[in-house]
């Protein structure tokens, strides 16, 4: 099984989501690499694939508003672990997050058993989301 976890925390006197997520390290690279042309991506904290993983990113993680409107998001960067990749981003919202639709498809178009778990922090409240190939966007309701 693959799996990958997502926090968005929201700041609400930012009004922002502040967003992590968490991969294994070997699974992303190899899905950068897809991306890349199937030339050879691997990944260190002083590598230069940041852009890369930026284009990745914004194909594979957004959220948007119950007006369809696909909120930019700010990349901040990425941190690696011994076997994980941390990447951060901040989405700027300052609407209700009901009825907002999230996509997180991470990994998906490299394993069938991908499963993406996000805990949304919104709020008072916290729930768990959770992606599969067959559902790679959901509807947030709050």
């Amino acid at each position: 099984m693959h799996t990958s976890i997502t926090q968005m925390q929201y700041n609400a006197a930012e009004k922002t989501f502040e967003v992590s997520l968490r991969v294994f390290t070997d699974d992303f690279e190899e899905a950068l690499t897809k991306e890349n042309n199937n030339q050879r991506v691997r990944l260190s904290d002083k590598d230069a694939n940041g852009p890369l993983v930026e284009r990745y990113l914004r194909k594979h993680f957004g959220l948007t508003n119950p007006s369809r409107q696909r909120k930019p998001f700010r990349y901040i960067g990425k941190e690696q672990e011994v076997d994980a990749t941390w990447i951060y981003i901040e989405i700027p919202y300052a609407e209700s997050v009901q009825g907002s639709t999230l996509q997180q498809s991470l990994l998906m178009e490299v394993f069938d058993d991908q499963i993406n778990l996000v805990n949304v922090a919104y709020l008072a409240e916290k729930k768990t989301v959770l992606f599969r190939k067959n559902s790679p966007q959901q509807v947030l309701n709050w």
